[in-house]
């Protein structure tokens, strides 16, 4: 019953978009303050039922597929240490809050909720950090990169017609 449960909670992660701040990230969510998250570590003492299995084992899609696919349907994509509400990491916070002064759409992996999306982020990126950065299919860098940019007038330069498509479909 676990089992089968966890398999269609985690199963679908191709499937999900990648979530824009206020939805679910990666199978964890926040409420009130509070983490909630369907995966389970992986320790020796952890059963076998309830350890995290492959989410994209049986839906045919690779993590590479993955990653392409939100770079390419997100404008404002980014791999970070947690969730923009709240990110474990300090530069995933810089990053962010940069990001969030140009009010546009901002979509997001957790990359600590699975490491194998971690490890695919690398390779497609070859970039070795995170955050991790993507505007209009395009990587950027991280949050030092992202600052430098803003400090200089260009991520606002990058950022201005996602800015204003988003106006245009409110």
């Amino acid at each position: 019953m676990a089992r089968a449960l966890s398999s269609m909670v985690l199963k679908g992660i191709a499937g999900i978009p990648a979530a824009r701040s206020s939805r679910i990230v990666c199978g964890s969510f926040y409420d009130n303050g509070m983490r909630y998250s369907t995966t389970v570590p992986s320790d020796p003492d952890t059963h076998q039922d309830f350890r995290p299995t492959n989410k994209l084992e049986s839906g045919g899609v690779s993590l590479k597929d993955v990653v392409e696919q939100d770079v390419k349907e997100n404008p404002v994509m980014i791999y970070m240490k947690g969730v923009p509400e709240f990110p474990q990491c300090g530069f995933s916070s810089l990053a962010v809050r940069v990001l969030k002064q140009y009010d546009v759409p901002l979509s997001a992996r957790n990359i600590l909720e699975d490491p194998e999306l971690k490890n695919a982020v690398k390779a497609f990126s070859t970039w070795p950090t995170f955050p991790q950065i993507f505007i209009k299919g395009e990587f950027i860098g991280g949050s030092d990169i992202i600052l430098n940019l803003h400090q200089t007038g260009e991520l606002k330069e990058k950022l201005k017609d996602v800015a204003a498509s988003q106006e245009r479909s409110e």
